[in-house]
């Protein structure tokens, strides 16, 4: 589903990271949120590939999707 998200627990204590890097998908997440743009990331880590960040967005969209539960009333 994901092909730059990689999961090694000898990498970042197998935190969801990309491409094998010591770059998580979660400080990806963070930066955008806290405002930087794409091209300022790329900037502060040239090894990252605009898909890159793309993908670590999808991510957090896939693991925030909205699920209905039924309530039980009690």
């Amino acid at each position: 589903m994901f092909s730059r998200i990689t999961f090694d627990s000898k990498i970042m204590a197998g935190q969801a990271c990309i491409r094998g890097m010591r770059i998580s998908a979660s400080l990806i997440i963070n930066l955008v949120a806290n405002g930087m743009t794409k091209e300022e990331i790329l900037a502060e880590y040239p090894d990252l590939e605009p898909e890159d960040i793309t993908e670590a967005l999808q991510y957090a969209a896939w693991l925030a999707r909205e699920e209905v539960h039924e309530m039980q009333q009690g």
